[in-house]
């Protein structure tokens, strides 16, 4: 497959006012060559979305300052910011508001946005660690030749040095100093001057302050012929605050999303299959349905599609979560970020690009990730007031220590500057952030989606279960169980008239039969009864009792059952029974033994459910339940102040999983986006919902350690700054340092112990 690469969209300066095509202005901060629209994905209820990247998106601050410039528009639905991705996604209503309204309202707050490209992401991420490094490398190399100068002055070696020796040394610093600052000091510059412009504070803003603050001091001491300069402490301060930097990108690298993983799978072009048998590379942009696709062995599927043509296995552990790779053939569904493993496959695309499952999946993963539970509304107010609070509290530790500490304005000016540096609330807005990335991207690998942003945190409360049965404790595919009893003619005759039909009974009798001929006539369906079909001038009827004319008893087996009738011939009863999933009894007594309550609601009958609960160990259940008797159970339990988990088939379920206190569903693939369940459990087994329940409970114990890490690394730094007793230097590694164990803590969730669990 030919390569196919993505150009790089984003010109050396945006469009002219005159030469826009559209009539909404995005503002300087467009970095695309065209009108935003022409990245707009039309949706078919009328609604657009639309993915973007905020370039200069730093700080955990910014994203309710972005989020809430867009969410007061008319005709907005959504405006979505993912800190790890820097990936701003934004659905609304093209009537109410244009793209253009909608990008100037994030771009005149000082924030760059550029056309969303999956492909860019690692190298912008690697590019930033770059500039990182060099920055860091001209600071160390100033401040270290600096240092040589400040110890002659300060260390009293040079005993007869006088007011021009000591003058020139000053002027020295200043010469390796000012373009230092200038050179490193960029990375924080440009983020408070676009802070600024959109008339507002972040985090840079009061790092930038206490740097040029203390540079130019330092240059005002120089210039007067003062004896006292400090370009080595505001150097060295640049130096430590970017060693910080650097080591956060790297450690919040470490905790990368689940759905920035994804991204990656994405792929960038295709090989299209055209009428003259031969391919031809192209972009992913330019692929449509119903085209094919040709997928080499050991290539990444790039769409969604049918396999028209080959045999292959394929590997779907980073979309499904299932480790063992599955057989593929003709007519089979496959989908794009899958691996094709053993040989080539032609598809037929059904979805491309956007819409693509590993896209909605995407998606699912950023809205959990940056989810606005309890904790990060909290984090969030907090750090809203920091920006006023800490330049209040550093102009008055200034004025106090200048007024009445009977410290000169330099000293008090450096107590200043030690008090803006030590009170970034970088550690308090990572907090709940770092530990959800974390937490995301285990279920993923683990086979399960996180759909809400606030389940985690609802998971961790939970004290009952609540099972639905067909397709949740079962697998849902009835398989025929009285094989042994029956003829090979009863089950080819069963099978042949079964073939007209989809229902699940009738597709798995056509399965226990393998290959049977077609019949000869034709077979009509009543709904609710069965099929019946002329075969030798006799009525052949396959389907319930009474259609059959078998007499009506009260059937207390745990099976379904179709029966087959031939005049002139005994019934045929064809038993079918839905196998449990192999691990629902190891996690009903996995449940059972941590404490929590489990019941079963059930709308088979009495027989099946009976035979369910008693084969799983479950005490409490309930048969022939409705949706409404199961959501008035719900509110029974919920009355009774018991925090419910309610696992049910996605689709079936849906009433009963809204209303539960936190819900999970076990899905195929195609119905993730269907499901109102608030996890998604991938894959054959129900095991994953073990550790999701714990992964919950450890996770709101990390958010609980990470906010007593915040608020005490703050409660202690501050009154020592202060009280002048912690140097703008030992400021810088407090405040990196604070933001680097909140990182780490969360990346712990990766290496505690598997208990035992199913």
């Amino acid at each position: 497959m030919a390569e196919v690469t993505q150009a790089d969209a984003r010109p050396s300066a945006p469009p002219p006012r005159e030469d826009w095509p559209g009539e909404d202005w995005p503002g300087d901060g467009w970095a695309g060559t065209s009108d935003p629209a022409a990245y707009v994905r039309e949706d078919a209820d009328g609604t657009a979305e639309l993915d973007l990247v905020v370039e200069n998106l730093h700080c955990p601050g910014c994203i309710p300052r972005i989020e809430g410039a867009i969410k007061g528009l008319p005709g907005v639905l959504d405006a979505r910011v993912n800190l790890t991705t820097k990936r701003l996604h934004l659905h609304w209503r093209p009537a109410e508001v244009g793209a253009g309204t909608l990008l100037g309202a994030v771009t005149r707050q000082g924030f760059h946005l550029a056309p969303y490209d999956p492909g860019a992401l690692r190298g912008g991420n690697a590019e930033e660690a770059k500039a990182l490094l060099r920055a860091m490398a001209v600071a160390g190399f100033a401040a270290a030749n600096i240092m040589l100068l400040s110890i002659s002055v300060w260390s009293g070696l040079v005993s007869d040095m006088g007011p021009a020796t000591r003058g020139l040394f000053h002027w020295i610093s200043a010469l390796i100093a000012l373009p230092a600052v200038a050179y490193a000091g960029q990375p924080f510059f440009r983020s408070a001057l676009g802070a600024l412009r959109g008339r507002r504070l972040n985090m840079d803003v009061p790092i930038s302050l206490a740097v040029i603050l203390a540079t130019a001091m330092s240059l005002v001491e120089t210039a007067g012929g003062g004896d006292y300069v400090y370009f080595d402490a505001a150097v060295m301060l640049l130096f430590f605050l970017l060693i910080g930097r650097y080591l956060d990108l790297r450690v919040r690298g470490q905790a990368r999303s689940a759905a920035e993983n994804l991204m990656l799978l994405h792929a960038q072009g295709a090989s299209v299959m055209t009428a003259d048998g031969t391919s031809r590379a192209l972009p992913i942009a330019e692929i449509r349905t119903g085209m094919r696709v040709w997928v080499a062995a050991g290539e990444r599927v790039p769409v969604d599609g049918r396999v028209e043509l080959g045999r292959s296995e394929i590997d779907t552990s980073l979309v499904t979560g299932e480790s063992l790779p599955r057989s593929v053939g003709l007519g089979a569904e496959i989908f794009a970020g899958t691996l094709n493993l053993s040989g080539p496959l032609e598809i037929e695309v059904t979805a491309a690009g956007e819409g693509t499952l590993l896209a909605e999946i995407v998606r699912l993963m950023e809205a959990a990730e940056q989810g606005r539970s309890r904790y990060v509304r909290l984090a969030d107010r907090a750090a809203r007031i920091y920006a006023p609070a800490v330049h209040i509290l550093a102009a008055a530790s200034f004025l106090a220590w200048f007024a009445f500490g009977g410290l000169g304005w330099q000293a008090s000016l450096l107590v200043a500057v030690a008090v803006l540096i030590v009170t970034c609330p970088c550690a308090l807005g990572l907090a709940v952030p770092a530990v959800q990335v974390a937490a995301v991207g285990r279920l993923l690998k683990k086979g399960v989606l996180v759909k809400s942003g606030d389940g985690l945190e609802r998971l961790a409360q939970v004290d009952t279960v609540v099972f639905d049965k067909t397709g949740t404790l079962t697998q849902g595919r009835p398989e025929l169980a009285n094989r042994s009893d029956l003829t090979e003619s009863e089950l080819g005759l069963a099978a042949a008239i079964a073939a007209a039909s989809r229902h699940p009974l009738a597709r798995a009798l056509c399965r226990a039969a393998g290959e049977v001929e077609p019949l000869k006539a034709e077979v009509r369906e009543e709904p609710g009864l069965g099929l019946a079909a002329i075969l030798d001038g006799r009525d052949v009827r396959l389907g319930s009792r009474t259609w059959c004319g078998v007499e009506v008893t009260e059937n207390d087996a745990p099976e379904s059952e179709l029966w087959l009738a031939v005049p002139g011939r005994a019934p045929v009863r064809f038993a079918f029974r839905d196998a449990l999933r192999a691990d629902a009894a190891a996690l009903v007594a996995w449940l059972k033994a941590r404490g929590l309550a489990v019941e079963l609601l059930s709308g088979d009958r009495e027989a099946v459910a009976r035979e369910v609960a008693l084969t799983l160990g479950i005490e409490r259940w309930a048969a022939a339940r409705k949706p409404a008797d199961k959501i008035a159970r719900l509110e029974a339990l919920a009355a009774e102040g018991r925090k419910v988990l309610m696992v049910g088939d996605g689709l079936n379920d849906a009433p009963a999983l809204a209303a539960a206190f936190v819900s999970a569903s076990p899905a195929q693939a195609a119905d993730i986006s269907q499901t109102a369940a608030d996890f998604v459990i991938q894959g054959e087994g129900l095991s994953p919902l073990a550790e999701a329940l714990r992964v919950g409970v450890t996770s709101r114990r990390l958010v609980l350690q990470n906010f007593a890490l915040a608020l005490g690394y703050n409660a202690v730094a501050v009154p020592l700054a202060m009280a002048g007793l912690v140097t703008p230097l030992i400021a810088a590694l407090a405040m990196s340092a604070s933001s680097i164990a909140v990182t780490l803590n969360a990346l712990r969730l990766n290496l505690i112990e598997r208990t035992a669990q199913p």
